[in-house]
């Protein structure tokens, strides 16, 4: 395949992908929209409400820069290399936005513990530090990634990046923020065989929102140990299918699970009456009616409203 040929076949992968990311964002967030109006601009304001609005529309505004840049549309080699970087740091920006909602669950979760929340914030400092780091040394630097525009005729140009660094430096700073994954899945575990054990010995049935959570990180973190997998191999020497391929995971997966997350918890709650409510704090512990079946039990929830207390 000649040099021309190769531009044009990676020009074609490039604006299909392009295409197939535009309309699987746009798809998702037209079937959400109903549901964030109820959830979102009909209710009081709550930390996970601004949360939601943040992963929402940053990561919109993120994915789009990401899916017009290299080919779709015509972007001037100057104005490229900005846009490319605002595009990495966005998506470090999206990922640390992410594991402040799981530690907003944990904290929920575990009663509104503030040693759960200092531990668990003081120790996402030196994450956030990393991804700086990571963001400003391969990323951010010529020597290590460059761009350069393609000119296949006068009136097709392109942009594309060109990667003069291997993969084992992106390997070496993913295993940090991976163990962090690690710690927030584990805790989120840890607290649910709690509570199926209790409820065992108490032969009632478990909490549904609990496993609800703790199932929604597990995703969370398969969701961001894929997404850490994958954006350590781009800088290996990759086909055009496969690294296209994993750039339309990477540009949609997480922008549309992330939020579809949360809007499904609000959702599930929304059927629920709450009797009695303990926290003035988002997604708090309130008291719901207890199952016909199961007059005796009173199952506690997680409410996603910021409610006052009663």
């Amino acid at each position: 395949m000649s040099e021309l040929e190769a531009s044009l076949y990676a020009l074609y992968w490039n604006n299909n992908i392009s295409v197939a990311v535009i309309t699987m964002i746009s798809y998702e967030y037209i079937l959400q929209l109903e549901k964030e109006v109820k959830f979102v601009w009909e209710r009081q304001r709550s930390v996970m409400t601004y949360l939601y609005l943040a992963v929402r529309y940053f990561g919109i505004s993120v994915v789009m820069f990401s899916a017009t840049w290299g080919g779709l549309v015509y972007i001037p080699e100057a104005v490229s290399y900005g846009v490319f970087l605002f595009m990495q740091w966005g998506f470090s920006a999206y990922s640390c936005l992410t594991k402040v909602i799981l530690i907003w669950r944990l904290y929920a979760l575990y009663n509104q513990s503030k040693p759960i929340l200092y531990v668990l914030m003081g120790l996402l400092i030196p994450i956030v530090a990393l991804y700086i780091a990571v963001d400003v040394f391969l990323w951010s630097r010529p020597s290590a990634i460059s761009i350069q525009e393609i000119a296949i005729t006068s009136n097709i140009k392109y942009c594309t990046a060109f990667f003069h660094v291997g993969p084992m430096l992106a390997i070496y700073t993913s295993i940090p923020v991976l163990c962090y994954d690690v710690l927030l899945v584990v805790l989120a575990i840890t607290l649910l065989v709690k509570h199926l054990k209790e409820r065992k010995e108490l032969r009632m049935k478990p909490n549904t929102y609990i496993v609800l959570i703790v199932r929604y990180h597990v995703i969370y973190f398969v969701l961001n140990l894929a997404v850490q997998i994958f954006s350590a191999i781009l800088w290996a020497n990759l086909s055009t299918e496969v690294m296209n391929v994993i750039l339309l995971f990477s540009n949609t997966a997480p922008f549309i699970i992330v939020p579809r997350l949360i809007i499904s918890i609000w959702e599930t709650h929304a059927n629920d009456s709450c009797v009695h409510v303990s926290t003035t704090f988002e997604d708090c512990v309130c008291w719901t009616s207890p199952p016909p079946l199961e007059q005796h039990e009173m199952e506690f929830c997680i409410d996603p409203d910021n409610i006052s207390c009663v």
